[in-house]
């Protein structure tokens, strides 16, 4: 890519700007057009409203937390049912941000939006079961929701026994919840295969699908295969509370340690079915905002599918505590390590890929630099929890609130803002102020770290977690990491308003405003009801040579290679090529 003005005569394509007709979001209106919408973009926008929504009750809960253990005889619950009301809102806090946001976030959200524009299709393969998947969401947040205003929850967001089977709260009505949502699960992720499977253009192999695509695909094998286990699980814990059969419950005959090997077996794929999706996010944002081809791009498309599968294989190590042999330790340990090799993978390919890149430190650059950073840490620490020896001492304390927050909010979370900033002038043909979201990503970056650093150090000297009230000497600690999380969610408030902002007085979009290649930079922003007027041509997505910015429209362009004009052929005419800025 080159700075300057475009060539006189060069073959220029440019979608340009959609009219009110064409676009998605104006093609129909009123409420029932969006209701009962078959068009995987609106869908898509739905769920981005709906997750959005979880997440901001997820939060305000986890701000409650913070807030109470501000003090070392909590500063919120008061009264003799002080711990149990704490308990509530940290169970919910933990099972509304896994099932109802984590899970579901990038996959249903961008992934619906995304995959068949990436594709160059019309929609996914099955749109009436998508718009389903979304109605099966919807119900199973109710059901959550419901919980939350009847008698609460009371059992971790793991819902382990026999807490959940003593326990007078809603547990029945929270896991008939996860259970609908995992239905939504495996419905979006049957439609991502046989959509990646059957309507990938002509001319793009497997080895020529944008990385997101494959991180797609890899997440929705680990949906369809691992989610049955958690739904059939719950359904025995319902026949449990309901009948006292006496599955898990010692009770009654049962087995606990049964429900921790059924529910991990699930739970540990499922950190890849949260992680998987950001991985794809990062690998396409660190390639353009670097506007450098991707490194290793099948080591990266491989190390996917090599995590979905060896995620099925190392649930025990959640459970060295539980009275495993020597044996079996071992081999969970050994598994354990050989999971991270992929994704080391993937962090050395990151940074070979931005080394002498042209970087330009867009808000989704800054998200996606800070992502490797954090997710960095949350896999470093993971070794101290895979070896044996450590994690008899950190098992159950804050050691293990931090690491798995690092993965997953420094991760998911963190991947997600990035990628909903990237593509969002694609989404919404409005782009948002650069100043207002770099000083989103700095607050959440400085407020993250400084929440959950000192929770490593609180696990390390003992604090364990779950625990309402606290020795004074963890006092200190506990009150940096509160300031930190009040630092954070003032760092998502900047950036939420920067987003709503933009759709009221954000300046138009181009087709390409950062110089992707992939296809859903083809299309006009917002795309059409119809996303292509005709099939694009498919080309390497991380193959940047043929565009070029055009600063008297501030867009980026392609330049067809056929008649991309070089100095040689005009020297009158022809710009010289600057170092690109862009």
């Amino acid at each position: 890519m080159s700075a300057g003005s475009i060539p006189p005569g060069a073959n220029v394509r440019d979608p340009g700007f959609p009219t009110a007709s064409e676009s998605y979001l104006t093609n129909s209106k009123g409420f029932l057009s969006w209701a009962f919408t078959l068009d995987h973009k609106r869908i898509g926008v739905m769920y981005l409203i709906g997750v959005t929504s979880a997440f901001t009750i997820a939060g305000l809960l986890a701000m409650l937390i913070r807030l109470h253990l501000l003090q070392p005889d909590g500063a919120i619950f008061k009264g003799a049912e002080a711990n149990n009301h704490y308990n509530q809102v940290f169970t919910l806090h933990g099972a509304i941000m896994v099932f109802l946001f984590i899970i579901p976030s990038v996959p249903a959200a961008l992934g619906n939006f995304l995959v068949p524009v990436m594709l160059g299709a019309k929609d996914v393969a099955f749109p009436r079961l998508n718009l389903c998947s979304f109605y099966l969401w919807v119900f199973g947040a109710i059901f959550f929701i419901c919980a939350l205003f009847a008698s609460g929850l009371d059992t971790g967001w793991t819902f382990y026994t026999p807490y959940s089977t003593t326990t007078d709260t809603s547990v029945i009505l929270a896991t008939s919840g996860a259970f609908v949502l995992g239905f939504s699960s495996i419905f979006t992720g049957l439609n991502f295969i046989v959509t990646i499977n059957t309507m990938r253009p002509p001319g793009m192999t497997w080895f020529r699908m944008p990385l997101f695509l494959w991180a797609t695909y890899a997440t929705s094998i680990i949906q369809v295969l691992a989610t049955p286990v958690l739904g059939i699980t719950l359904l025995l814990l319902i026949a449990e509370r309901a009948m006292h059969i006496g599955i898990f419950d010692p009770e009654f005959n049962g087995d606990p340690v049964t429900f921790q090997h059924f529910f991990w077996f699930y739970s540990h794929p499922a950190v890849y079915i949260m992680i998987l999706p950001a991985f794809g996010i990062i690998s396409d944002l660190i390639s353009v905002h670097s506007h450098k081809r991707i490194f290793g791009y099948r080591f990266i498309a491989y190390s996917s599918i090599a995590i979905a599968l060896l995620g099925f294989l190392v649930w025990g190590h959640h459970m060295f505590t539980a009275g495993m042999s020597s044996l079996t330790t071992i081999v969970f340990s050994a598994l354990t390590f050989t999971v991270s090799v992929p994704s080391a993978i993937k962090v050395f390919n990151w940074l070979a890929t931005m080394y002498k890149g042209s970087i330009s430190l867009t808000t989704p650059m800054c998200y996606a630099i800070s992502f490797i950073f954090l997710f960095t840490i949350g896999g470093l620490t993971g070794l101290h929890l895979g070896t044996l020896a450590t994690d008899m001492h950190l098992h159950d304390t804050y050691f293990v609130v931090a690491h798995f927050h690092y993965v997953m909010v420094g991760g998911t979370l963190v991947a997600f803002l990035g990628g909903v900033f990237h593509w969002w002038p694609k989404m919404f043909g409005k782009l948002f102020n650069e100043t207002g979201g770099r000083i989103s990503a700095l607050l959440v970056f400085l407020g993250f770290n400084l929440t959950f650093l000192p929770q490593f150090v609180l696990g390390s000297r003992g604090m364990p977690r779950r625990y309402a009230t606290y020795d004074p000497e963890f006092a200190y600690l506990h009150q940096m990491s509160t300031y930190g999380a009040l630092l954070l969610g003032f760092g998502l408030v900047v950036a939420l308003f920067v987003l709503l902002h933009s759709l009221f007085r954000g300046k138009r979009s181009p087709a390409n405003p950062w110089g992707g290649a992939t296809l859903e930079w083809h299309c006009t922003s917002p795309p059409p009801f119809y996303n292509f007027e005709r099939a694009p041509a498919v080309g390497d997505p991380y193959d940047f040579g043929d565009l070029e910015w055009d600063a008297e429209n501030e867009r980026y362009v392609t330049i067809e290679p056929e008649r991309k004009l070089v100095p040689d052929e005009h020297p009158e005419t022809a710009p010289a090529h600057a170092e690109d800025s862009h």
